[in-house]
């Protein structure tokens, strides 16, 4: 099987995992965009622990779900945003102002639009959650 977008993909299936009640997620061909995203998501505790295990096909993920997470999308095209733009971007992927976050590609690395606010920084949106 082709991945076409390997993030897209892991995120739908934690969000799956999640709808299941499954309490554990599985994720192979983990690339580190997505464990950066993962530690986002773990940081605003949306996920649990996370353990990265290296296999013969590369690296492997195994997620800790906690069941907290209603939506999980990768957003596709990846925007550009600039750092005054970011109100715009809340009332179109987040269901109410401070609910939920938006997860941003900036120069100084990946991170929330929260973070992205406070530091003055655009970049590139990759995902939402809430």
């Amino acid at each position: 099987m082709s991945l076409n977008d390997p993030l897209a993909d892991a995120l739908l299936k934690i969000k799956h995992y999640e709808q299941l009640r499954k309490k554990e997620c599985t994720i192979e061909h983990a690339s580190k965009l997505l464990i950066k995203v993962l530690e986002l998501l773990k940081d605003n505790n949306y996920i649990g622990d996370f353990e990265i295990e290296e296999t013969t096909r590369g690296k492997q993920v195994k997620i800790n779900l906690l069941h907290r997470i209603t939506e999980l999308r990768a957003i596709k095209p990846r925007f550009s945003i600039k750092k005054d733009e970011y109100v715009n971007v809340e009332k179109r992927y987040l269901p109410a102002k401070g609910f939920g976050i938006v997860i941003v590609s900036t120069p100084k690395g990946v991170m929330t639009h929260k973070d992205a606010i406070k530091e003055n920084l655009g970049g590139r949106l990759i995902a939402y959650c809430y």
